[in-house]
């Protein structure tokens, strides 16, 4: 396990983890300029009514993503249903 710093609004932030010191990095720049795109569309608004704003737009995504795969995941399998039944006429 290794020790990556991070700056997330100015603030320095060490996270431990197994994964890539890139990874980790570039996770850190989306989160950063996630709340940046909600400071500068609401200004005065706190840290932390910031922070769960962009918690439910990246869950959001997130979401959508997954909905998006199962369905490409379903289509996949359908079509290889039909593809394989004419394979076995």
């Amino acid at each position: 396990m290794q020790s990556v710093e991070v700056r997330i609004l100015g603030q320095s932030y060490s996270i431990k983890t197994e994964e890539s010191e890139e990874y980790i990095k570039s996770l850190a720049k989306y989160i950063d300029e996630k709340l940046k795109e909600i400071y500068s569309a609401v200004p005065n608004i706190n840290q932390t009514r910031a922070t769960v704003m962009a918690a439910f737009g990246i869950a959001d995504e997130l979401f959508k993503l997954k909905t998006s795969q199962e369905d490409f995941d379903r289509m996949v399998e359908e079509k290889t249903r039909i593809l394989s039944g004419l394979l076995d006429e």
